[in-house]
């Protein structure tokens, strides 16, 4: 699981993302994905803090919010985050893409930003291949036959589902950071301590205790995922190139996870 409160991190998980899409696109160095646009606009890590058009649609059980920039005819690409960020993490590489020429399409996985539930009796289920159906029925929605799909971890593994179950629908995945798709058998082979130490939440999670404490201390739980140790180890955890988290930054990250749904999901997620 990537280093939660890193956001310099979390921009780069996207940003290498949408670099291997382009690279292997043939986008970076070539004038766009329909020969006569702009080329992709330039911009250092963390310059863009918004999208060119954020929107909402119904997809199957979900009222999905969405970023969407680029032409509205330009092969689509879909761009899927990870625990527990948010569209965010793509700010930087959405407008080199639409740069590009492509349709670039960033959804809040459900449980996050203004996605929700469009019943109050549907499950709040994270299961990985029930965020991977919101995917499907958010393409059948927009209309999309068929996208480049590319993610990091949560996003990454819902990306190889994709992959895997509908290939008619992936014409190309893009996979950073993610832990393919998980196995329930494989789950329980045991690892040496300072491993499991790392997936500490996951148990926490699955328990009664866990499931009530995580919506309650969801932002003090977010930065201790990251870093699972104590004493002089945890202020060397919580640095990035020498500066410490910007807790303003980290307030704003919050904020955009505190969906009344974020928890369940959270906790259900296998």
């Amino acid at each position: 699981m990537p280093e939660i409160v890193d956001h310099h991190r979390r921009r780069l998980f996207g940003i290498a993302a949408a670099t291997v899409a382009l690279t292997q696109l043939g986008a970076i160095g070539v004038a766009n994905a329909q020969g006569g646009g702009t080329g992709a606009t330039q911009g250092s890590a963390g310059s863009h803090t918004t999208f060119a058009s954020l929107k909402q649609i119904e997809a199957g059980l979900l009222t999905v919010g969405y970023a969407e920039d680029g032409p509205a005819d330009g092969p689509p690409v879909i761009l899927l985050h990870g625990w527990p960020y948010d569209i965010y993490s793509f700010a930087d590489v959405a407008p080199l893409l639409a740069g590009a020429g492509y349709r670039v399409i960033i959804p809040y996985l459900r449980g996050y930003g203004t996605t929700r539930f469009l019943s109050d009796a549907t499950l709040r289920n994270g299961q990985q291949a029930a965020l991977a159906v919101d995917i499907i029925d958010l393409m059948d929605a927009l209309g999309v036959e068929k996208a480049i799909v590319a993610g990091y971890d949560w996003g990454a593994r819902t990306a190889n589902i994709l992959a895997a179950l509908w290939p008619e629908r992936c014409k190309a995945m893009v996979s950073v950071s993610g832990y393919l798709i998980g196995s329930q058998a494989a789950n329980k082979a045991p690892l040496p301590p300072q491993a499991e130490l790392q997936w500490w939440y996951q148990f926490y999670f699955a328990t009664d205790r866990g499931r009530a404490g995580y919506p309650q201390y969801t932002d003090d739980f977010a930065k201790k995922a990251a870093c699972p140790l104590s004493g002089p180890e945890l202020p060397r955890r919580l640095r990035h190139n020498g500066q410490s988290i910007r807790e303003k930054a980290f307030a704003a990250e919050i904020s955009r996870f505190e969906s009344q749904h974020h928890a369940a999901v959270t906790t259900s997620n296998t």
